[in-house]
């Protein structure tokens, strides 16, 4: 099979691996003709980072075989799927080829289960190691790591890794001895905690360095300290699979905020199930709402920057899913009516956060605003916020919402108007 037909089943088996954004990467660059490679410019997107900057990535597998029979899973053993694996050297090529037509930045590398776990991460941690070691390249690289590989290379991916994640691929342990019953929710936590003890070790080493840093007084002798090598600079991240099982989203939220407070991870992706070909009778005939994914991602949001628990997003109460209808900040909003109109010039940080229609941005702003000024409706306008979804919810220096919040057709106003699917 020739490197083109390669490419072409390895890059499609890889578009269900979602955990792969490049934030938090170090800077690097080639400038000054250095190596080559760079986590910096611009290029065909595939991701972005926080700041803004679109990072594209050469998103594939080593190979697609895999010794695991995962039912959800379209490359697992009794899958009647075309077969095909790279050699380390077929992927270095392709990376450092692509890199030199300005396709990409960058790299995502995962695979399929081959011989041994040691065996697998062993290679995929090689396609790393040349890069970085034998070629220089400074580029971005994100290695999807096996749970049930050694610490030992586990910690060498980490050394050449700017990303590392593990995916978690349900919610809950049961659901993983259902459908992926090879794997173990018990390995995966234990990897997962002692890849965060690494990165947690490495960034302390690293600030302490700084700390300690020796300042030369004129006309001394420069004392120089060899630097802490960066143990995965951008973190650890997983993935979730959404609808492959009978689990809620008030289950998945909260797993989610176990893994971001236990592990620290970066990132939880949702990835909505898709049907594929020959599925087991445990799945589900039809993909979830993609709706259902937006609203995951909306909720994680509001856990990792606008101070809200998982339990507060969705009541166990309630029957444990997020609304399709309106966002989750939204819903909130119209189920505790009582802590509204919020007074833009006297409400602390945290109350202004869950006002519906303002975002992290728009909050300082409006701080930073009121410390010379009260703020008036006008303010609001200047900001582009989304006036109709906000104004009920806060009360200004001319304005007050009277009995808007009162109103029992509240949530009929504020929700999107249904939209005409188009024929084209």
């Amino acid at each position: 099979m020739n490197l083109q037909s390669k490419l072409a089943i390895l890059a499609d088996a890889a578009k269900y691996d979602a955990s792969c954004a490049s934030s938090g990467a170090a800077p690097r660059n080639s400038v000054g003709g250095r190596g080559m490679g760079s986590t910096e410019g611009m290029g065909i997107c595939h991701s972005y980072a926080p700041d803004g900057r679109c990072i594209s990535l050469l998103k594939i597998l080593l190979t697609n075989f895999c010794q695991y029979d995962c039912l959800y899973c379209v490359n697992r053993v009794t899958s009647n799927v075309p077969r095909a694996r790279f050699t380390v050297d077929e992927v270095v090529q392709l990376t450092l080829d692509f890199y030199r037509r300005n396709c990409i930045e960058g790299l995502f590398l995962s695979s399929g289960i081959i011989q041994s776990p040691d065996y697998t991460m062993e290679q995929v941690v090689e396609v790393a190691r040349v890069l970085r070691e034998e070629h220089d390249f400074r580029g971005y690289i994100h290695l999807k790591t096996i749970p049930d590989a050694s610490p030992e290379l586990m910690e060498r991916a980490g050394r050449y890794a700017d990303r590392l994640s593990i995916n978690i691929e349900l919610p809950t342990a049961e659901g993983l001895k259902a459908l992926a019953p090879e794997k173990n929710s018990a390995a995966i936590d234990r990897s997962m905690a002692r890849m965060a003890v690494h990165i947690g070790a490495s960034r302390a080493a690293r600030k302490e360095q700084a700390a300690q840093a020796i300042v030369s007084m004129p006309q001394s002798r420069t004392t120089r300290r060899a630097s802490v090598p960066h143990f995965a600079p951008g973190g650890q991240s997983t993935q979730m699979i959404v609808g492959a099982d009978a689990t809620s989203d008030s289950t998945i939220l909260a797993t989610s905020a176990r893994l971001y407070g236990a592990h620290q991870l970066r990132r939880v992706y949702y990835s909505a199930f898709s049907p594929i070909p020959d599925a087991a009778r445990a799945l589900p005939l039809a993909a979830p709402p993609t709706v259902r994914e937006h609203r995951l991602y909306q909720a994680d949001w509001l856990m990792r920057f606008y101070g809200f628990t998982h339990d507060e997003i969705v009541p166990s109460a309630q029957t444990g899913m997020l609304s399709l209808d309106m966002d989750p900040k939204l819903a909130w909003a119209l189920a505790h009516r009582e802590r509204f109109p919020v007074n833009l010039n006297t409400a602390p940080r945290e109350l202004l956060l869950r006002v519906p229609g303002f975002g992290v941005q728009t909050v300082e702003r409006l701080l930073a605003a009121r410390r010379v000024r009260r703020l008036r409706h006008a303010d609001l306008a200047r900001l582009h916020v989304p006036l109709k979804k906000v104004l009920p919810f806060v009360e200004a220096a001319d304005y007050r919402p009277g009995r808007a919040l009162d109103a029992t057709d509240l949530a009929a106003q504020l929700a999107p108007p249904p939209l005409q699917r188009s024929l084209f």
